[in-house]
């Protein structure tokens, strides 16, 4: 049949049908929401991936925790925390599309290859351990829904083993972003503790801070678990892998500023759900818990929510943490690096993925102190982290690297004073760590 045919057929359906039009366009603002879907897929990418992996099962556990505590008391110290991480997400999406090469491999030609090699060494072991938390994560959210960590934690790590393995990076960028989508189960969580949200308004935009050592620590701890080196490698590393380059920025820029903004509104509704729900009860020692103490406050469906969230958060950050350590040290040693090549074509970046997962998987299968683990991995962040973060920030000012994409003066003044704080808190947190490890409180 023909489309004159057509059209005939669907006259005479309309007129059998008692004078009814025969579908037509949709109507406008449906073509308009169908557009702003389409415009955010195409968007979303490694900005989004790199930031919601900073909510992992120990960031989920440290933003509970401030809400347990603190209640709404740490809400605007997030507000400000958010601009730290946007800063310091562009800069380093910015360094991988204009220059076309990861943060590893870019300090190795800019800096001394003896610290370019130390800070590597330290990542590595670093987010070795965050691995083994991560799985430890997925054991935990299976655990609310009565499933043993020895079925789950094997079935985990050969799915995000087989994704990476045999996958390319535009497929692993799709379950990433889908995974992203666990996150929107907080703010339905913290709906059903039903806060105040005159009180939570009022906390957002008015600072409230404290003096005692207890707030301190907790404002340094959420500082490094929003703001981490591996979010930062990552994030230009996928960039590269992608294949954005200068004409593609504007779009990534989007990208990566709104993924910071989603992923820090998240810990804010993550903090707000348990500050409802259970604020005042204290300190919290694991996502878990913060799941379980939801139950008698907040009802069933917020324990439920916030299981599947934390099962979201630790599968992406179980995948995109060891593909940063991979990043890095196969740019610093210039090797293939991509998840789109095979084995055969990149064994090193591949083998290394491997190896991490493995590692992570088998030591959460067995008894470990994960609180000393954790703690003994946020030290070695928080060596890093300023020496990451001021390697990015001397990167971006340099115009010899990325000329008319080089930070302007507004943007570097107000990277320096992010930088700088940022850096500031980690250094306080290694200092306080070390000190209480001889009994100095």
């Amino acid at each position: 049949m023909g489309l004159s045919g057509l059209r005939e057929g669907s006259g005479r359906l309309s007129r059998a049908g008692g004078g009814r039009r025969p579908p037509g366009p949709p109507p406008p603002g449906r073509r308009a929401l169908g557009r702003r879907l389409l415009t955010i897929a195409a968007i979303a990418g490694p900005g989004l991936i790199a930031a919601n992996a900073g909510n992992d099962a120990g960031g989920i556990a440290t933003y509970a925790s401030a809400g347990s505590q603190y209640r709404y008391d740490t809400l605007f110290v997030m507000v400000l925390i958010t601009i730290g991480l946007v800063v310091v997400q562009e800069m380093a999406a910015r360094l991988g599309a204009i220059t076309g090469k990861g943060l590893a491999s870019l300090i190795r030609e800019e800096f001394s290859i003896r610290m370019a090699t130390l800070a590597l060494g330290a990542l590595l072991v670093a987010n070795v351990g965050i691995v083994v938390s991560e799985f430890a994560g997925i054991a935990a959210a299976f655990e609310l829904f009565g499933v043993s960590r020895y079925i789950s934690i094997p079935i985990a790590a050969v799915v995000i083993w087989v994704l990476v393995l045999f996958g390319s990076y535009r497929y692993a960028e799709r379950v990433f972003l889908i995974l992203s989508l666990a996150f929107l189960v907080y703010p339905f969580a913290a709906g059903l503790a039903h806060p105040d949200w005159a009180a939570v308004g009022l906390h957002t935009v008015v600072p409230h801070l404290e003096t005692t050592k207890g707030f301190v620590l907790l404002v340094v701890a959420l500082i490094g678990t929003t703001i981490s080196p591996y979010m930062q490698l990552y994030n230009a590393s996928a960039v590269v892998d992608r294949g954005i380059g200068p004409a593609e920025y504007p779009i990534e820029r989007i990208d990566t500023v709104s993924g910071a903004i989603f992923a820090d509104l998240i810990s804010w509704f993550i903090i707000v759900a348990t500050a409802a729900a259970i604020g005042g009860s204290g300190v919290l020692a694991s996502a878990k818990e913060a799941a379980i103490a939801l139950r008698p406050a907040a009802g069933p469906g917020a324990e439920i929510l916030f299981g599947l969230g934390l099962l979201g958060a630790s599968a992406l950050a179980g995948a995109v943490v060891p593909l940063s350590t991979s990043y890095a040290i196969a740019e610093a040693i210039g090797v293939e690096r991509s998840v789109s090549r095979s084995f055969k074509q990149a064994p090193v970046f591949l083998g290394l993925f491997s190896a991490q997962v493995l590692i992570g998987a088998v030591v959460a299968l067995v008894p470990v102190n994960l609180i000393t683990l954790l703690i003994g991995t946020q030290v070695l962040q928080g060596v890093i982290t300023p020496i990451t973060l001021v390697y990015i920030l001397i990167l971006a000012n340099r115009r010899s690297l990325l000329g008319e994409w080089a930070n302007g003066p507004i943007f570097r003044a107000v990277a320096t004073v992010a930088v700088t704080v940022v850096a500031l808190m980690a250094s306080i947190l290694v200092v306080l760590t070390v000190l209480s490890w001889f009994g100095v409180s």
